[in-house]
């Protein structure tokens, strides 16, 4: 039956039942009336039902004119609102986007860059999965998430980099710390005689620093090992060791303010990369494509 209801004879026939007559539809559709005659009886013929009994001048609409004029609606409805969801889409004002990004970037995008495009965009859902670099690569590539930051993410050809900036990591301890007088940059043997903290082996931060210790022939022994920004932070702020990390925003909160950075001297540590990631590919959507570029332009340069 779907094959042989032509919607523009349906909505030919609904608007017979709406003006009340052929001339009336005909009007309507701005067509000869014949045109409106003549597509109402093809319906007929297509469907073998009877769908308006002529009286006198007029036109009654039957029951099965009725049903397949409701059908119409129906359909005519699920049209307009399609149309709409597409402008709508088109002109990036509704969707759903998918984000990932490592716990160290949360200050760096949810008020610089979140607040006002959510703001501007009510209509649009949003997804934020907070994710260590091997998580965060592995929802890209598998198209769990629509756009990632990430530190350091493997040279993988299934990425697409949009923006990268110099994220050297450094060593940070309380300024009472005995490290805190060292001067010039620490090779990693200074860090050996004190307690410290680190990421788990997930997070880019930490691959680079077992890099860099075997480049240069130590193994660090933590006391504390955390996949929490927080808690590695704390760790420092509370006076208990030193942590390595890099730190790309200001960090709020008073008992931050005694934290000193210091260099470290391997190379490894001072050329880490952040990356702003998408699939390669991939075909976003005209609002995360939107997203994706407010991200962009609102991350510092330096």
């Amino acid at each position: 039956m779907e094959d042989v209801l032509d919607r523009k004879r349906a909505l030919c026939l609904l608007q017979i039942i709406e003006t009340g007559s052929v001339r009336g539809a005909a009007d309507v559709l701005a067509v000869d009336p014949s045109m409106v005659s003549r597509a109402v009886a093809k319906l007929e013929q297509d469907t073998g039902l009877t769908l308006l009994e002529r009286r006198g001048r007029g036109v009654t609409v039957t029951d099965a004119g009725r049903m397949i004029a409701l059908f119409a609606r129906r359909q005519q409805d699920l049209h307009d609102t399609f149309v709409a969801e597409v402008n709508s889409l088109k002109n990036a004002q509704r969707g759903h986007i998918e984000l990932v990004f490592g716990e160290g970037f949360i200050d760096m995008v949810m008020e610089p860059v979140l607040r006002d495009f959510l703001t501007g965009h009510p209509d649009v859902t949003y997804h934020v999965r907070v994710a260590g670099t091997e998580e965060s690569v592995r929802c890209i590539v598998e198209d769990m998430a629509h756009i990632g930051l990430v530190f350091q993410p493997p040279n993988d050809a299934r990425l697409r980099s949009h923006y990268s900036r110099l994220s050297p990591i450094r060593v940070f301890v309380r300024n009472d710390h005995p490290l805190a007088q060292h001067k010039g940059p620490l090779a990693l043997a200074a860090l050996a005689p004190h307690a410290g903290a680190t990421l788990v082996e997930s997070f880019g931060v930490r691959k680079h620093v077992q890099a860099a210790e075997l480049d240069e022939h130590i193994t660090l022994k933590p006391m504390l090992v955390t996949n929490s920004f927080k808690v590695l932070w704390e760790f420092a702020a509370l006076g208990l060791g030193y942590i390595m990390t890099p730190r790309s925003v200001a960090l709020k909160g008073a008992q931050f303010a005694d934290l000193v950075a210091l260099p470290l001297a391997n190379p490894i540590l001072n050329n880490s990369r952040i990356h702003v990631v998408t699939r390669a590919g991939r075909a976003l959507s005209p609002v995360a494509n939107q997203l994706l570029r407010r991200v962009v332009k609102t991350l510092p340069l330096v």
